[in-house]
Formats: C-alpha cells, sequence, structure tokens
C-alpha cells in the first residue's frame, strides 16, 4: 500500500469519528467533514469563520447519492448542465429533499457537485456518504492550492491534511443556482459563465421534449 493511499484510509477513519479534514479536489484543497454528522459541520464553521447563513457544499461520488440529498424529480435544466460538467467544477444548487436535516440545508436549496480528482473521489466512496466540500481556508482569505497553504492557514484547527500535491484547477468551483429552469450564477469559478451561458443557449434550443437527460 503506497503512501496516498494509506493517508486516504486515515482520513476516512478520521471522517467516520466526526472529524475534519482537509484534502485536495480538481478545483481547490477542500475542508471536509461527513454531512450528516452535525457536530462536525458546526466545526467547519468555527474553523473557517464562516457566517452560519452560507450553506455548506457537499461533494458526491454519484447518481446515487445526489439522490438521498435532492427530491426526486430535477429541473431539466440541473440534469443537462450535469451531464455535461460532471465530474467537474461546477456546483449546482438542487431542490433539497424534504428529509434532509435542516442544518445541512435549511432553505430550499442544497449545493452539490461530483468533482473530478480521483483522490477525492475515494473519500467519499470509502466513507459511505456525502462530504462537506467547502474551500479549506479562512473566509474571506485566498483559497489553497497546496497542503502547505491549508497548513499556514489552519494549522492545529483540524485533524488531518491529505497531500495531495497542488490542485489542478486553482480556482473554486462555478455555483449555479437551478431550482427553477433558468440557472443564476451565484459565483464564477472554474468554469467560465459564458460556458454556461452557451450550455443554456443549446439547451434552450434544443428540442427538450425529446430528450430524457439522466446522469
Amino acid at each position: 500500500m503506497d503512501v496516498l493511499q494509506r493517508e486516504i484510509e486515515q482520513g476516512v477513519e478520521i471522517l467516520k469519528k466526526g472529524g475534519v479534514i482537509a484534502f485536495p479536489t480538481d478545483t481547490v484543497y477542500g475542508l471536509g467533514a461527513d454531512a450528516f454528522n452535525a457536530v462536525a459541520m458546526e466545526r467547519i464553521y468555527e474553523i473557517k469563520g464562516r457566517p452560519r447563513h452560507r450553506q455548506l457544499p457537499l461533494l458526491i461520488a454519484d447518481a446515487e447519492q445526489l439522490a438521498i440529498l435532492t427530491t426526486d424529480e430535477l429541473p431539466e435544466i440541473a440534469l443537462f448542465l450535469a451531464t455535461r460538467f460532471w465530474p467537474g467544477g461546477l456546483t449546482l444548487v438542487l431542490p433539497r429533499a424534504d428529509s434532509l436535516p435542516s442544518y445541512l440545508a435549511p432553505g430550499p436549496g442544497i449545493a452539490v457537485r461530483i468533482p473530478d480528482h480521483p483522490l477525492c473521489l475515494a473519500l467519499i466512496q470509502q466513507l459511505g456518504n456525502p462530504i462537506i466540500g467547502t474551500s479549506a481556508n479562512i473566509s474571506g482569505r485566498p483559497p489553497a492550492l497546496t497542503a502547505d497553504d491549508v497548513r499556514q492557514q489552519l494549522a492545529a484547527k483540524i485533524d488531518f491534511v491529505i497531500d495531495g500535491g497542488r490542485c489542478p484547477g486553482e480556482k473554486e468551483s462555478t455555483v449555479v443556482d437551478v431550482i427553477h429552469q433558468t440557472p443564476v450564477i451565484l459565483r464564477e469559478g472554474i468554469i467560465p459563465s459564458y460556458e454556461i451561458d452557451r450550455a443554456y443557449k443549446e439547451y434552450v434550443e434544443s428540442d427538450s421534449e425529446a430528450h430524457s437527460y439522466r446522469l
């Protein structure tokens, strides 16, 4: 077993115990915990100094995990954008499932993405739950692109850092609200807004009723 695999397994064990870890993604280093652990989520807010009204995004491994977070009937534009940009640097704000606890999604939407990074996906798959995937930095400071960047900002506040090298994306994900049929870009990140606009135009101009988009 190589060093990185051992670090992944150690990270998963920490997550299972309610710990908080940092790890590389396809965008920037993420700060994560088991999404269904309310105490761990609260700790992430404290570590980052993040306002409580700002929801924490989640990372998932596949469509099966998406099904436990969202409503059964997602907007067609949401499925279209997901098939176009997942796995990758697009975070979609989707209609939340009624069964989700209020601490996880206090409003009508839940922010979700499937990352395009094997280490990150391995963490999620081995944990068996979605993980919180906010950027591993103090709120308002630049995102961390390396494990050393994480340590400089967060130091002893977190339980573990998986050093997977420099993140390839070097920008945070682009966040798009698709609760309704018209996408709203909440934050432009690694995917430029013109690519979202171009995809939406393609969707509108296509015969959407003749398609059934699936992840």
